[in-house]
């Protein structure tokens, strides 16, 4: 009995407490909240930072478009579903090319390659409206250049296979649509803020490393959940540049839903981010 005293000292030594988990393991001593990025920021126009950024994400977008237009064509071309890469293989497409795309675009631009998310961050303030709206007109320009090399490629087929174009499918209505492409946003815009947040990236060094794998996954489950409905959206750039150049009437009855809605689920997404799960505002007015 006389020695137990003793074996208690020797284990609380050899085996430390851990440290705590979850948001109890940050302090207001080692982590500062960022300033909201300024709504104007004229000194961005005279730095090649800033055109360096828009021209990756004109490059990603492009990249992003030529390879997914193809793999749908390529699945609606099949004769059956089986002998095609299926729904499953559409929809590791455009999560996989999402999940290498932000990889390779994070420390440049933040790959966004979405204007939605772009509109996003820009309502948190996490970048200005001037460089917001840069990458929106580069997004755009990047994805009707990726669906005009595909229609280059092979007109036709580029032409009788829909060209990638969203539209809402038979047996939906409009309001499913929306509501579809609002809710898909919300997945992706949520999961961009929590993969990307500063709060965790001071806390978990390994953040920054994983952060394209659970942003190209929730693209991946969003497009299994709706490519039934609309063909999946939840990217205002990828729906225009695919209409663009398609080309086709019943390709723009619906295009306001792919603009209105991801911009919805993307403000959603901001709100819930910085007012609820992080209280941003109310630990500012403390």
């Amino acid at each position: 009995m006389e020695g137990r005293e003793e074996d208690v000292k020797v284990g609380a030594n050899r085996f430390p407490e851990r440290q705590p988990l979850g948001t109890s393991a940050q302090t207001d001593k080692d982590y500062k909240e960022p300033p909201p990025a300024p709504l104007f920021e004229p000194h961005e126009l005279i730095s090649w930072s800033f055109y360096r950024a828009g021209i990756a994400e004109f490059v990603a977008t492009f990249l992003f478009l030529y390879i997914t237009v193809l793999t749908v064509m390529g699945v609606n071309r099949a004769p059956s579903k089986c002998a095609s890469v299926g729904i499953q293989g559409i929809a590791w497409a455009f999560g996989g090319m999402i999940f290498a795309l932000v990889y390779c675009t994070a420390g440049i631009s933040g790959g966004h390659i979405n204007p939605a998310v772009t509109f996003g961050l820009f309502l948190a303030r996490k970048l200005s409206l001037t460089r917001a709206v840069f990458y929106i007109i580069m997004q755009t320009l990047g994805a009707i250049a990726g669906a005009g090399v595909v229609k280059g490629f092979q007109k036709t087929q580029y032409e009788l296979l829909g060209g990638g174009a969203n539209v809402v499918s038979h047996g939906y209505t409009k309001g499913d649509g929306l509501g579809a492409e609002i809710v898909g946003t919300f997945v992706l815009v949520y999961t961009v803020f929590s993969a990307t947040d500063a709060k965790r990236k001071a806390r978990d060094s390994h953040v920054p490393i994983l952060a394209p794998l659970p942003i190209g996954f929730a693209v991946f489950l969003v497009h299994l959940a709706t490519i039934p409905i609309t063909g999946t959206g939840i990217n205002p750039a990828r729906s225009l540049g695919a209409a663009i150049i398609y080309d086709k009437a019943h390709a723009w009855d619906d295009q306001w839903i792919f603009w209105v809605g991801p911009f919805i689920g993307a403000a959603l997404a901001a709100f819930y981010h910085m007012v609820v799960i992080r209280a941003i505002p109310f630990k500012s007015r403390a």
